[in-house]
């Protein structure tokens, strides 16, 4: 048994839940274990934030409060701190496997999203867009002291980049990570948002630069299913000044999110020294897998 599946049986003998059959769905930021009742728990790294997990969990009961369709937690006192990590418990959206949201069901869920005014009381913070990537750069043992080098003067330009960027669309509620990932149906068909970490307060230009990245960059996305959620959302970032330096930015974000995994396995190292070589040379960014 790892530490994950240890902190788990604790925090569900904490929380009254059975942890008899946990089994993990993937181990990527958080590991997510289905468990035998209707229920989903995210195992953080160790030493995670508890605050953060606290807003994580007050956001999720802020959106059930004003009925927007979201993944709901667990009505115990949560989150819980279990060996050094911090443990949150949520409602499984369905018994087999995620069935991802249509690109335009995409655009109406962040159009909503984005109408809502957070209460004080939630305390969401300003965007960071930059949080975690010069600790993920230095805290890197894989990287090679030459790209180490290269991702750390990569991300002064980036960060002098986005603090020139003119904003068009007014702030206000984020996601903060809007991919198709993060868009699923449940059981019933209904959308639901998920991974709520990311909330944030702050330019909704971050929120749609994803999908149209997902198209013009990766071709994830079809033409038509990008137009499609420009039509919905009511808004085409492509054409907007910013974007060029906004891709640049996500981009980078990307491979500074997999450079951490890149010492776990060796089809992660592979796809983080391809995306570090595509940023050095420009080269098209076609080839890079989903993660």
């Amino acid at each position: 048994m790892n530490s994950s599946q240890e902190a788990l049986q604790q925090a569900c003998a904490v929380a009254g839940i059975d942890a008899d059959g946990a089994r993990l769905l993937r181990l990527g930021s958080n590991a997510v274990y289905r468990l035998r009742d209707p229920i989903v728990a995210r195992v953080s790294r160790p030493g995670a934030d508890i605050d953060h997990a606290r807003r994580t969990v007050a956001v999720a009961r802020w959106l059930a409060f004003v009925d927007y369709p979201a993944v709901r937690v667990i009505d115990v006192d949560q989150p819980i701190v279990a060996g050094g990590y911090v443990v949150t418990f949520w409602q499984a959206l369905s018994d087999d496997g995620d069935e991802y949201a249509t690109v335009p069901e995409i655009a109406e869920a962040f159009a909503r999203l984005h109408q809502l005014v957070a209460p004080d009381e939630l305390h969401l913070q300003p965007l960071s867009p930059f949080a975690n990537a010069s600790q993920r750069i230095q805290a890197s043992t894989w990287l090679s002291p030459d790209d180490r080098e290269f991702l750390t003067a990569r991300l002064a330009d980036l960060q002098d980049a986005y603090a020139n960027l003119e904003f068009v669309l007014p702030p206000g509620v984020i996601h903060g990570d809007a991919s198709i990932g993060n868009v699923l149906h449940d059981r019933r068909g209904n959308l639901v948002l998920i991974d709520l970490d990311g909330f944030a307060i702050g330019p909704r230009e971050w929120d749609l630069v994803l999908t149209a990245i997902y198209y013009d960059s990766f071709g994830w996305h079809t033409r038509q299913e990008y137009e499609d959620f420009a039509r919905v959302y009511g808004f085409d970032i492509v054409q907007w000044p910013g974007y060029p330096a906004m891709r640049s930015i996500r981009e980078f974000l990307m491979v500074t999110w997999l450079i951490q995994k890149a010492a776990e396995s060796d089809q992660a190292a592979a796809e983080a020294s391809k995306r570090i070589s595509a940023l050095r040379t420009g080269a098209s960014r076609k080839d890079w897998q989903p993660y």
